[in-house]
């Protein structure tokens, strides 16, 4: 077993049931984006070439061998499949949708995580919501309306950092 595969978690994290989880997250990656990938295309190529243009005499004369087939057909896919992949990042509405589910999913979006957000972005949003209201009360700046939005939001830091997730009630 790759030493990389077990530094996955710190050691005094790991435990048998976690990573085996994280090994079956792992394979459905690794198979269903790279392997499945290359076996689909070449499934693909193989299928087209010898069932369709093997048997149909006027392609047959246009792609007189499997391999200029295969060329051609790289040389065509490849550029298109980056196009349709620029497209669906970059110019529909198709991954912003697929990231909205993501979020509505993963309770992450939620909840604090473990490590450095906890530990430092938490004590520190909290610090700094202290600082600027007393600054601001000491300088007579500060409205009910932004003192209220200020305090708000200080209050989902404390929740978040008492219960792991800002929408919980006290």
């Amino acid at each position: 077993m790759p030493l990389s595969l077990l530094c996955v978690c710190k050691e005094s994290e790991l435990n048998i049931r976690q990573f085996l989880f994280r090994c079956w997250y792992y394979l459905r990656i690794g198979y269903g984006t790279y392997l499945t990938f290359l076996l689909g295309f070449a499934t693909t190529i193989v299928t087209v070439y010898y069932l369709a243009i093997n048997n149909i005499p006027a392609l047959k004369s246009v792609f007189p061998s499997f391999l200029l087939f295969a060329i051609i057909a790289i040389a065509i896919g490849v550029p298109l499949s980056v196009i349709a992949g620029y497209t669906h990042f970059k110019r529909s509405r198709a991954y912003s949708a697929e990231v909205d589910i993501g979020v509505e999913a993963n309770p992450y979006y939620f909840k604090v995580t473990p490590g450095k957000e906890r530990e430092v972005y938490l004590p520190l949003g909290i610090a700094s919501i202290d600082v600027t209201l007393a600054m601001a009360r000491k300088l007579g700046v500060l409205t009910p309306e932004a003192e209220l939005a200020y305090l708000e939001a200080r209050e989902k830091y404390v929740r978040l950092m008492k219960y792991g997730d800002y929408r919980a009630s006290a």
